[in-house]
This record gives structure tokens, sequence and C-alpha cells, in this order.
């Protein structure tokens, strides 16, 4: 596994760029170093690489003067949204300026009628969802972190509700960003679809802050279910689980979410949540509709889960109930923590198609069961895509150097099965050696001309993506 490189730095660039920032902007510019730190790599277990300076714009005006200050005197800019992507998206290798879009956090119009908002880049979805409660709508992408929207477009994000709603490249019908030159483009009209020119939205989405910096999102809106159930049923293996979790796809129930939990994860979130639920493998789902489909739904999951060895299959409808079950799977991390206190989590995720989720998931508890590892392991599984948290001893090198070969491992395993080294975590530098053997040398080079042409002087996001 590819370890954080630290790229060639312009000294006298970044040094100038920031004193004429400071001439402008005054202390706005901070400098300090803790400060700094706090605004690089801080999740999982790449190395922490902090800019040379941290700025908060206040909008895409200045945000475009300050790109131009940087491209006249080729310096980096990072642009920075809540911090809680995992794969070192926000370090900065080559030093630089970071833009933390913490000030641009309005929401700019809710069209109500076209179930459509138009937001700037700092505002999170939970800030947004709770504004959109009186309007009988929601933005359904859910990657449990309060994230910053800005920050969840660049990664493409996606989470619990995407076997339902999609990702992030499912839910933005267009954009505004700034691109190296500083000059802004705006990537397609508020219409629902469109034919006309390259699709300039997904192309931003996901770039991870490599061809532009996004200033203002319009995303896609759903309307708040009448009837939402909860569900959990538990299993006697992963591999049961997983069966069940293919037959509910291939059957068309619409479920919105369908997480697995495995044994080890059913432990930790019992004793950091308090629940009572069996130790086994489980899956949590949810569905939504009128009240008579959610519960036409839920029967008809139990049928299948019945027949593939579940048992304890419950469903509910309360809000509370629902609202601490959600909870308990979005505290995961932090419950699995517990089961080696000191330890540091590297989390890691792949996505395969639906039908090799069994044979990749008991094929990573087999070697993690090898390795000696204590890693849960829980995902997204009705995508296909799963995540396992390592716990390590950073300070014992053999464990870690072990970890490393296992992320590796799956990783390639995933790609083996014509899955990805990532369903939502994205490349930044984490990830950026296995994209080169999942796409390929022609669709590499494409992205590299594509990143040139765009970005010459190297000076967005440099360092993410295998694209140096």
């Amino acid at each position: 596994m590819a370890r954080v490189l630290d790229l060639p730095r312009n000294e006298g660039g970044i040094a100038t760029a920031i004193e004429v920032l400071r001439q402008r902007l005054g202390p706005r510019v901070e400098t300090g170093q803790a400060f700094r730190a706090q605004h690089a790599h801080t999740t999982t277990w790449l190395r922490n690489q902090p800019p040379d300076a941290v700025i908060c714009p206040t909008s895409t005006s200045e945000v475009q003067d300050i790109v131009r200050v940087c491209a006249e005197y080729r310096v980096p800019v990072i642009p920075f949204g809540t911090g809680s992507s995992l794969e070192g998206h926000v370090n900065a290798p080559a030093g630089g300026i970071c833009l933390d879009f913490q000030d641009m956090n309005a929401i700019l119009a809710v069209h109500a009628e076209d179930m459509d908002a138009v937001i700037q880049p700092g505002v999170t979805r939970k800030a947004l969802n709770a504004h959109l409660r009186d309007t009988g709508l929601f933005f359904p992408v859910d990657p449990g972190a309060d994230a910053s929207l800005g920050g969840m477009a660049a990664t493409s994000a996606s989470g619990t509700n995407a076997v339902r709603y999609g990702t992030m490249k499912d839910n933005v019908l267009a954009l505004k960003a700034v691109l190296p030159s500083g000059e802004v483009v705006k990537s397609a009209a508020r219409a629902r679809k469109t034919s006309a020119g390259y699709d300039l939205t997904r192309l931003i989405v996901g770039s991870e802050g490599t061809l532009g910096i996004i200033t203002e999102l319009t995303l896609r809106l759903q309307g708040i279910p009448e009837a939402i159930s909860a569900a959990t049923c538990s299993f006697p293996s992963v591999e049961a689980a997983c069966d069940t979790v293919i037959q509910t796809i291939q059957y068309g129930l619409p479920v919105a979410r369908i997480e697995l939990l495995d044994a080890l994860q059913v432990k930790a979130v019992n004793a950091y949540s308090r629940l009572g639920l069996p130790e086994t493998p489980l899956l949590l789902l949810e569905f939504h509709g009128t009240e008579g489909a959610v519960t036409e739904q839920a029967d008809v999951f139990g049928g299948i889960a019945r027949e593939m060895g579940g048992t304890g299959f419950t469903f509910t409808t309360r809000e509370e109930d629902r609202t601490r079950l959600w909870q308990a799977r979005h505290d995961a991390y932090w419950a699995a923590l517990q089961l080696r206190p000191g330890a540091k989590g590297i989390s890691t995720d792949v996505c395969v198609p639906v039908s090799r989720l069994a044979d990749c998931v008991t094929a990573a508890q087999a070697r993690l069961a090898a390795d000696g590892f204590i890693a849960p392991i829980v995902g997204h599984v009705g995508d296909g895509n799963f995540h396992s948290l390592l716990l390590v001893d950073m300070d014992n090198p053999a464990e870690v150097e072990k970890a490393e070969a296992y992320v590796g491992w799956l990783n390639e395993l995933a790609i083996s099965m014509d899955g990805t080294c990532t369903g939502e975590h994205g490349i930044g530098q984490g990830k950026a050696t296995y994209l080169d053997r999942e796409l390929g040398p022609g669709a590499m080079a494409m992205m590299r001309a594509i990143k040139r042409g765009v970005d010459p002087l190297n000076i967005f996001n440099p360092g993410k993506m295998g694209l140096d």
C-alpha cells in the first residue's frame, strides 16, 4: 500500500502568495501550526501533511481572487469541508493554501415545486435537512458523518441510502466551480435532464478538488415518505446474510437501506449503544413508502430472510426506535474502537457486483482471522459496498505492515471480481496505487490529459488520485 509522498515545494512562491493574501485579507490568513494541522488528514492512518496557510472564503469572487494569486505564484490550493474524508484528500503534500468553506454555508434557494435546492458548499447535510423539514422534502445522501455537501460532491460520497436514492453523482443537478485559472464555470442548468454538451457536473463531482473548487451546488431533493419502517434480522453466517441481500435485490424489493453488521460489529454496538441484538451477523433495513407499502415490503423481506436461515426478524415504524437503531449504525466506528482501546482504527472500503458480495465478504473475514486482526465489517451491502475496520497498534511496525498488506490484498480482490477499490471513500492518497490497476493505462492517460488541460500548473489538490 502506498504511503503518502512529499512533493517538491515552491518555497518562494508560497511565501510570496501568503504575503500578498495577508495584505488583502489580513488576519483571516491563518498560519498557526495547530490550526493548519487540523486542516490536514486526521482520520485513519495516513500521515498529516498540513498546508502553509488556511483561509475561510466568504464568496465565489473571493475564491476567484485567492486562486488567481495562487496561480500567479504557482502555489497549491486544497479545498476543505469538514475533514471527515478517509484517504488523505485534504493533505497538502506540496504545501500551499487550504480553503475552508465553513463560512460559505448559505442555503441560497429551495424550489419546492421543482424538488431542488441551491446551496453553498459549506452547508452540511444535517443543516440542509433541518432547513427542509417543513417543506416535506429531504436530501437523501447519508454517508454517516455530518459532512459538508461540497466535500461530499468532491468525493462523490454515498452511504446508507444509496441503494434506493443513488450517490452524489445522481443527486447533483448542477454546480458552479472556480477553475485553476480563476474563471467560474457553470456545469448545467436546473433542468432535470440535458443533452447539451459534455457532462461537466459529473466530471467535477468525484474529481476530489483536482479540476475545480465547488462554490455552489444545485441538489435533487426527494419527498419525505408517508411511512418509514426499520427492520432487523439475524443470520447464522455472513454468507447467509449476503445471500439474502442478493435475493432481495434480484427480487426487486425497493429497500431504502440495507446494512450488514458482522457478529463482531454487533457486539461492539450492543456495548456502545446499549442494544440487545443477538451477536450474530445482522441485516439492518429501512423501507420507505405508504403505510401499506412498507408493511408489504417488510413482509416480503421477512419471507426471503427465513428461507436463507434468518431469525428474529422484527420491524418498527416508531420514529424513536428507528432513530436509535440508525444512530447505533452511524456510531459503528466509535463502537468498534472500544473493542481494542488505544488502537487506531484503519477503515478501508471496496465494492463488488452484488452477485460476488458473499464471496468477497467471506474471503475478507477469513483473511482477517488468519492475520489475527480485531476488525469488524460493516457495509452498505445493497449495492455491494462494505468496509473493514482494522484496529491496529501503530507503534508495532510488524502489525502496521500486516495491515497494509491486508488493505492491498482486499483492494486487489475486489478488482479481480470486476469491482472497485473504493465504493465511497474515494482515491485521495491512500488508494492511488490501485486506480491504475482498476482502470488501466488508457483511462489513466485520459484522466491525466484532462487534468493537464484544465490545470496545467497542477495547483489544484496535487498528489491525489495518482495523477501526478
